[in-house]
């Protein structure tokens, strides 16, 4: 696998976060995955298995971020930003 450039990012943002519980944790967590089944996903076109690991772990991660937008929408756009992933079509 590739490693990709925002894994120092991501690793940066674990250390900093306390809780693991906390939404934003669980969404860094998410992206991490996502990040490197993707890179895996690159190099093993017919990997189904991963690619349903793959849909699962986006659906969690766009389940989190859409309770953390209702909730509160600094902390929702701060962490969007951070991560350098796309705003939510659907709320």
């Amino acid at each position: 696998m590739v490693k990709n450039s925002f894994i120092p990012i991501i690793s940066e943002e674990k250390k900093k976060e306390e809780n693991p519980g906390s939404v934003e944790f669980q969404v860094v967590n998410f992206t991490d995955k996502i990040r490197r089944l993707t890179s895996h996903l690159e190099l093993h076109r017919k990997d189904y298995l991963s690619q349903r690991g793959l849909r699962k772990i986006l659906g969690k991660r766009q389940r989190l971020l859409s309770y953390l937008s209702k909730k509160n929408g600094i902390r929702y756009k701060k962490l969007i930003k951070q991560l350098d992933i796309r705003e939510s079509e659907i709320r």
